[in-house]
């Protein structure tokens, strides 16, 4: 019973924060929204801040989108379907991250948890782009720096946020059907880091390249 009553009140807590923010989620709201009184939402957490603080730290560790392949055979596909589950999840959250990103000056502890899907799904973009050199769907001898690439992945990291994000305030910026903005978003990057359309066999890479190059995941 007490495991169901923290699990409803977290929920709740989630849905008042999406819609009123910080300060619109008093804790009358949030226990009406679960059902509960606030004696128990108090006997529970002890304060609004814990409340809030812990239902944040659970947003922030949800990952339901797939693992990037070890070695990747579809460059396009593996990072369509990568794609996809990102913008699927940022839109689910849209509500509550905006909340979080209008907050996040007035309590920078916010930002921090609006922050850690994206810096995850970055840093596993950038050790699929290690992949990618590493079986040869990037040329030893290709004119893309390891700062550019960490700039691509930016940039793609960016542009999926931005969509997720805006897509029903600006349908004029993202006319587009989703997947078709998602393939051009990633044939957009594989080009810019230089990704062939087929892999070269690997021979004699250097040691001293290869290292340079898996530098981009740090």
């Amino acid at each position: 019973m007490i495991d169901d009553h923290r699990n409803r009140i977290i929920e709740a807590a989630a849905r008042v924060y999406a819609q009123h923010g910080w300060r619109g989620a008093t804790t009358r709201r949030i226990a009406d929204e679960a059902g509960v009184n606030e004696v128990t939402l108090f006997r529970q957490f002890g304060s609004k801040h814990a409340l809030l603080d812990q239902m944040m730290q659970l947003c922030a560790r949800r990952d339901s989108s797939p693992s990037m392949p070890r070695t990747p055979k579809d460059p396009e596909n593996d990072l369509l379907q990568w794609a996809v589950s990102q913008h699927e999840k940022l839109s689910t959250m849209r509500s509550i991250v905006r909340q979080m990103m209008s907050d996040a000056e007035e309590r920078p502890d916010v930002a921090g948890c609006a922050s850690h899907g994206p810096s995850a799904a970055a840093a596993q973009l950038r050790e699929y782009v290690v992949q990618l050199r590493r079986h040869g769907w990037i040329p030893e001898s290709g004119d893309v720096t390891p700062a550019e690439v960490r700039a691509a992945v930016t940039m793609l990291m960016g542009a999926l946020f931005a969509d997720a994000m805006n897509r029903d305030l600006m349908p004029a910026m993202f006319s587009l059907p989703v997947e078709e903005s998602l393939r051009g978003y990633v044939r957009i990057f594989l080009r810019g880091i230089g990704v062939r359309s087929e892999p070269e066999t690997p021979t004699a890479r250097t040691v001293e390249r290869h290292s340079t190059f898996t530098s981009v995941s740090e």
